[in-house]
């Protein structure tokens, strides 16, 4: 009985262990699992602000402290470990892979040991001289008490990226193998360890509770990478092959990107000090602000740029260049067709949406208000944040890291200097830095398509045209958003209840998806048809995640946009 029970559940999760064949259907299985993240990240912010966000007793600037504590050990995480997956790892690793796999987790194996050392030496030093770095990125309105706080948080918190160090070195792996399920899935319990934190360990250990959940998420984040990482073939090895050319070229590749991480790193420290340098500025209310404004993008960008790097990379090792243009371009507008309405939902329902999300009764009714300005400001660059994650992997699969460090300085200066100017010249406060973010992105998102254009010489027709008609279609579902707001926010629903505001919110979107679905459908977009032809095979979801189709390569005479 023992043994049918064991075989039943292993039948039951064999989908988690699916291939997945396609960039589209890849995306598909990240973008449902990263919506269930957002969803319980949110719910982690909204706990943590009915739990810490009171301004009368002050606890919120305990709140404010945490914020802090996560960036120097983020950085370091960001630095060693993102720098060289992102880049490096996957595509060299997936390059060897197709040739012996044995020689590709060695090379696993010898990139992990290093990053790990690195990781270790780099956390003892961060460890050590925590308050003052917190001190150095923090302005004149963080106390020294915040900063004491934060710096014993950074300290507890570089335990929890040590664990991620490992998790994402199997993900990567995993990855390669084109299975997306577990690596995405896994956020979520990352999340729940937050949740528990919170809601549990605070009764016991205040604001250190939270912290102490992302180090129960993040050990398992990464248990749940194991198994299927040692059922495809990896061992972990002690060892370090310096003069293996796959290890060196992981390598060689990893230096200008973690050179470009610490370059998109800077603006976020830059932010925070500014922040914290305003009288009456409020960092809280800025990370719950990027919060909302990243969900679209971590459900649309990152999941189609994470999904394409494999393809992407594969094509690229084997030179078909039209494959790999037009893998890149289907890739972009897919993105985009999903980024702009949300970017619109997102500007047009900012206020509901702030007070489901955050709307806790300590959460004052002005900070609703601000988190919603600032919320609209950051929506307008969704779309280009979001695509950025796929122009920046074509380059990465193109073996180009110089590129999109370039780039990414050049987006920083003007990010950190219009910043500079706001806080010590302007009035504008936190409203002006949120518009500089919004500026930075797209001006990193024009660079990076230009520097794409050169390399591949896609067709300006196909990216530009498509692309016309999703922002014409964006503007007119932004006027079917906002008067059906108007009109049942006053004088149909109330919205004094969360009940409300669900009802509210999910009315005016679905009559505003229709708006936008309708008129791509007049516009005979291709996007559409993909997305019909993928949800109509989804049907038996665990069928299909076994047996998944090309779904980016069906396309008709009817949806031509030529």
């Amino acid at each position: 009985m023992v043994l049918s029970i064991l075989k039943n559940f292993q039948n039951g999760t064999q989908w988690l262990e699916k291939q997945q064949t396609s960039i589209l259907s890849a995306a598909v299985i990240i973008t449902a699992s990263v919506l269930l993240s957002s969803l319980t990240g949110l719910l982690s912010y909204r706990l943590l602000a009915s739990t810490f966000y009171n301004p009368s007793t002050k606890t919120q600037e305990q709140l404010d402290a945490y914020w802090v504590a996560f960036q120097p050990s983020d950085l370091v995480f960001q630095l060693l470990v993102i720098g060289a997956l992102s880049a490096a790892f996957i595509p060299v690793f997936t390059k060897y892979k197709q040739k012996s796999e044995d020689d590709a987790f060695a090379i696993a194996s010898s990139v992990m040991n290093v990053v790990l050392i690195l990781f270790c030496v780099v956390s003892i030093t961060v460890i050590i001289f925590a308050e003052q770095i917190i001190r150095g990125m923090t302005g004149t309105q963080f106390s020294a008490s915040q900063i004491a706080l934060a710096a014993n948080m950074t300290r507890t918190m570089l335990f929890s990226q040590f664990f991620f160090a490992i998790s994402n070195f199997l993900s990567g792996m995993i990855q390669s193998y084109q299975r997306f399920i577990i690596h995405a899935i896994s956020p979520v319990v990352y999340n729940l360890g937050i949740i528990f934190g919170t809601v549990v360990l605070s009764k016991y250990f205040g604001i250190f509770g939270p912290v102490y959940g992302t180090l129960i998420g993040a050990f398992l984040h990464m248990a749940l990478q194991l198994p299927l990482a040692w059922k495809l073939g990896f061992h972990y090895r002690p060892i370090v092959l310096w003069n293996h050319p796959g290890v060196r070229e992981t390598f060689r590749l990893t230096i200008p990107r973690a050179i470009g991480t610490a370059i998109d790193l800077i603006q976020p420290y830059f932010l925070t000090f500014f922040i914290t340098s305003i009288s009456g500025a409020n960092l809280t209310i800025m990370r719950f602000a990027q919060r909302l404004m990243s969900i679209p993008i971590r459900i649309f960008g990152v999941p189609i740029g994470q999904a394409a790097l494999p393809f992407l990379s594969q094509e690229s090792g084997k030179g078909d260049e039209d494959r790999f243009r037009k893998l890149l371009v289907q890739s972009i507008h897919q993105v985009m067709f999903f980024a702009w309405p949300a970017s619109v939902l997102l500007l047009i329902l900012r206020i509901p949406i702030v007070r489901f999300a955050f709307g806790a009764k300590n959460f004052p009714w002005a900070d609703t208000v601000l988190t919603g300005k600032i919320v609209a400001i950051l929506a307008l660059s969704v779309a280009a944040q979001a695509v950025t994650h796929v122009l920046v992997r074509g380059l990465y699969a193109l073996h180009d890291t110089k590129g999109p460090f370039v780039v990414s300085l050049a987006s920083m200066v003007v990010g950190v200097i219009s910043g500079w100017y706001i806080t010590y010249f302007t009035s504008f406060s936190m409203l002006g830095l949120a518009a500089t973010v919004s500026i930075s992105g797209w001006i990193e998102a024009a660079v990076l398509t230009a520097m794409l254009f050169v390399k591949i010489r896609f067709s300006l027709h196909d990216v530009l045209v498509p692309q016309v008609k999703m922002m014409i279609a964006s503007v007119l579902m932004a006027c079917g958003l906002y008067f059906p707001l108007k009109v049942l926010d006053i004088a149909i629903i109330d919205t004094t209840h969360t009940i409300g505001l669900l009802v509210l919110t999910g009315v005016v979107s679905v009559i505003g998806m229709t708006v936008y679905l309708l008129l791509v459908w007049l516009f005979k977009l291709e996007e559409l048809y993909i997305v019909k032809n993928l949800w109509g095979r989804m049907a038996g979801w665990q069928k299909n995640l076994a047996k998944s189709g090309e779904a980016i390569e069906t396309v008709s005479a009817e949806a031509s946009v030529d």
